[in-house]
């Protein structure tokens, strides 16, 4: 009797839920890494041109890819979407759970992280959730909870806060900058504190390739693998509702003439500003309004093309010109720059060579506008920011393949400001928008912060059982202020004052079974000149991560 039990269970089972190899992965997950790198050997294609959120982040494995030798985890379970009684439209995915620890000994470290705060001190997130999907509906619960000790540690005295405004808040914990006021707390407040985000949860209805959602998912833009410009998952998640047309391929009309992939999407999102600028509650939310641009020409196989822009505006002065400007491509503006929005626009190229396995990326931005041609022909450089990147697969044999990766930004500020323009700027600020380019207190954009660079560069090796990786970088965090500082004080102060960390770590996966891997990581932060005063004093100190995550 029993065995026949087994044999009707196995095949309810099987008639419940067929599996295949579909897979929906979060943002800059090991997972999705993964198959970032399948693509880079040519393996599978990616489901995104430009915007990514989970939602977005759709993996699907041919069977010769599934069985594949470059395919070095086969065996292993990435997260499987599962297909109730084989129909593709009834799906459902558990996410996780995973849990993340991190500890800093002698400063704040991370990025990427979303609402998690990695503070001086123990930090740890855990996230998990599931999603359902049927006949273009979908809908996803994927919270995140996160708590920091946030210990205290010698930060740069904030100097542009004042008045009972600020008090006990930024004018104490703030960011120190340049004129400009930001809502980027150094550290935030004196005590530990915990926080529960919604993650990339989100409901969503797809129909062929048009799409519309509303959620708190975290969005990409553009191809960079560390800091991309316009937008991350480096702050915590906002509410938001998107709209537009996903990667789909495009033909002439009543012909069958190939015109390439294109993606269109835009979005509006509530912004909150941290529990650590102000003490004005009239102020504490912004509008951001998105628009995500993107073309794969249809004679240059591997080329993508993108255009990103967002503005920000008071939340509580919402009209039609903050959420539809950015849809008109024609700007006009004063030569002082009356606008009460604050608006960022990039424009992307991707060009990857599966053939050979190589990627080479570029991202070019400005956060103001050159109100006519003459402006941009005399100095197109004005405010802009770059990062400039590539990948090279390395293959050494079925069981061991590398990626070696390069990446570069610079965001410090154009020449023009503080010489014939008399006052500092500074990428991430605005006079209008005090709280700048972020969301609760961490930068929308580049990890790095505003007014900085960096320099990066790592190499991965995968195995049959997880990878290993090596990687150093160099920054300089935002060289604005120093430059500022510099010539409000007479000049000369300059090269002492330059702040630069010095940063190389080790990090490994490994997959316990099948379905359960854990992370392990290393880095050593050397930081020279870390109060940006002259003092010869370094800050050394490290950075030490663990996770375990477990694949249904």
């Amino acid at each position: 009797m029993y065995k026949y039990l087994k044999r009707f269970g196995l095949a309810v089972l099987f008639f419940l839920s067929a599996l295949i190899a579909y897979s929906q992965e979060a943002l800059k997950s090991y997972e999705e890494e993964y198959y970032d790198f399948l693509s880079l050997q040519g393996l599978v294609e990616r489901p995104t041109l430009n915007y990514r959120t989970l939602s977005d982040s759709v993996w699907e494995l041919s069977e010769e890819t599934q069985n594949d030798s470059r395919n070095i985890w086969k065996d292993k379970n990435l997260g499987t979407t599962r297909f109730i009684d084989g129909n593709k439209n009834l799906s459902w995915k558990i996410h996780g759970p995973e849990w993340y620890n991190s500890f800093n000994t002698a400063a704040p470290y991370g990025q990427n992280d979303g609402a998690l705060w990695q503070g001086k001190g123990y930090n740890t997130s855990l996230s998990g959730g599931a999603g359902i999907g049927a006949y273009g509906f979908q809908a996803v619960f994927l919270p995140q909870l996160s708590f920091s000790q946030n210990k205290e540690f010698d930060f740069i005295s904030p100097s542009v806060y004042s008045g009972n405004d600020y008090k006990d808040k930024a004018d104490t914990y703030g960011y120190y900058g340049v004129t400009y006021s930001l809502d980027a707390p150094q550290r935030f407040g004196d005590k530990s504190f915990a926080v529960f985000n919604f993650g990339d949860s989100e409901i969503r209805y797809t129909w062929k390739a048009l799409t519309l959602g509303l959620g708190t998912q975290a969005v990409w833009l553009g191809p960079a693998q560390l800091n991309p410009i316009i937008h991350s998952n480096n702050a915590p998640n906002y509410p938001k509702v998107d709209f537009g047309v996903k990667k789909t391929s495009v033909y002439w009309p009543w012909s069958d003439r190939y015109l390439g992939d294109i993606e269109i999407r835009g979005w509006f999102g509530r912004l909150t500003e941290s529990d650590y600028f102000d003490n004005i509650d009239s102020n504490d939310h912004n509008l951001i309004s998105g628009l995500a641009l993107a073309w794969a020409p249809p004679h240059l196989t591997g080329l993508t093309l993108g255009v990103n822009r967002t503005m920000l505006s008071r939340w509580n002065e919402i009209t039609g010109y903050s959420l539809f400007r950015i849809y008109n491509p024609l700007m006009s503006g004063s030569k002082e720059g009356s606008d009460n929005s604050d608006q960022r626009i990039s424009f992307t190229a991707d060009y990857l060579l599966p053939s050979v396995g190589f990627e080479i990326y570029f991202e070019w931005a400005r956060n103001d506008f050159s109100p006519n041609l003459n402006y941009i022909s005399r100095y197109p450089f004005h405010t802009q920011g770059y990062t400039l990147g590539g990948r090279k697969n390395i293959n050494f044999s079925d069981k061991y393949s590398g990626e070696l990766s390069l990446e570069i930004t610079n965001l410090e500020c154009s020449r023009d400001y503080n010489s014939y323009i008399p006052y500092p700027s500074t990428f991430y600020a605005h006079h209008i928008i005090t709280q700048g380019y972020t969301n609760g207190g961490q930068w929308l954009g580049a990890g790095i912060g505003t007014g900085g660079n960096s320099q990066y560069m790592g190499f991965k090796l995968y195995h049959p059982n997880g990878f290993w990786k090596i990687f150093f970088q160099r920054r300089n965090p935002d060289l604005d202020y120093t430059w500022h500082y510099d010539v409000a004080h007479s000049g000369w102060g300059a090269e002492t004052n330059i702040r630069v960390l010095l940063i190389g770590g080790m990090e490994t996966l490994y997959y316990l079974s099948k379905d359960i891997y854990f992370t392990a990581g290393l880095t050593v932060i050397r930081e020279k000149s870390p109060l940006n005063n002259g003092n010869p004093a370094n800050r050394n100190g490290l950075h030490a991560q663990f996770s375990v995550k477990y694949n249904f």
